[in-house]
């Protein structure tokens, strides 16, 4: 832990007084359990980052050997909020030529197993990701299927590990548990900043409570009250492969639809 923060860092425990004043007011720990606290935390970050609509977003993924060979690829990125449920999301590769018009449907559920769908251009057809198969790795990236479908609050239980502070800021660090049986995760421990909520690192542990990836994210920007990052690099520390994705072109309330856009039938057209 001590590795990955600032020396200077002042450790907090989470029964005193933790607060992070905003434009918009007051958030803290104050008097929280540590379980407590940390959902807290997450949903005051869930709070910040909804509201949008929608979204569509360029990428660039960049995948790299343990000797440092490197292939690109190229994708496009649709968000959809739902009022009901999980939000949707739409991943869409355009090169390289080999797999352009490839595409993942995902629909996360807050409190059952998510949905995933995958349309394999070369076989013309949509395949079913199976719940058992979501902690494989995503088209031969270091992001697991489970890793590309959008994060509800309800999928975790949480511990708030440490409060910390320096001239910046706030910093928290929280562990996560899954609740999804077939997780390829035992815990996640989440660094989020106290200012606007952001996640800057994520160290995520296996079954065996091994250290297996670390996620590192920075080059946020303001989008209106959003932020979102520019960047975001997926180390496996046990095979020492990565995966680097570049994030740019945010547009958002471009009008997508539920039915239109994010059904499984949109999935053969969404090249």
């Amino acid at each position: 832990m001590a590795g990955r923060l600032i020396a200077l860092l002042v450790p907090l425990f989470a029964a005193h007084s933790a607060l992070a004043t905003t434009d918009e007011g007051s958030f803290s720990v104050m008097g929280r359990t540590a379980e407590a606290a940390g959902e807290a935390i997450f949903r005051e970050a869930d709070r910040r980052s909804s509201g949008y609509g929608d979204l569509q977003v360029d990428l660039e993924m960049i995948l790299r050997t343990s000797q440092g060979a490197e292939s690109r690829r190229s994708l496009r990125i649709r968000q959809l909020e739902m009022a009901d449920d999980g939000d949707r999301l739409l991943v869409v590769f355009e090169t390289p030529k080999s797999i352009g018009g490839t595409a993942l449907l995902s629909y996360a559920h807050k409190f059952e197993p998510d949905d995933q769908w995958m349309y394999l251009p070369a076989l013309k057809r949509v395949k079913r990701i199976a719940s058992q198969n979501k902690s494989g790795p995503f088209l031969s990236s270091e992001f697991a299927y489970e890793d590309m479908a959008l994060e509800e609050v309800e999928k975790f239980t949480y511990r708030l590990l440490e409060t910390l502070e320096d001239d910046q800021g706030i910093t928290y660090v929280v562990a996560r548990f899954p609740t999804d049986e077939h997780s390829g995760y035992g815990r996640q421990e989440v660094v989020l900043d106290g200012d606007a909520f952001r996640i800057h690192h994520i160290d995520y542990f296996d079954r065996q409570d091994r250290l297996l990836k670390t996620l590192d994210v920075d080059g946020y920007q303001p989008y209106g009250p959003f932020w979102k990052a520019g960047r975001m690099l997926m180390s496996n520390v046990q095979t020492g492969k990565s995966t680097e994705l570049i994030w740019s072109n945010y547009v958002f309330g471009t009008g997508l639809d539920a039915e239109r856009d994010f059904s499984t039938n949109s999935l053969r057209r969404a090249r």
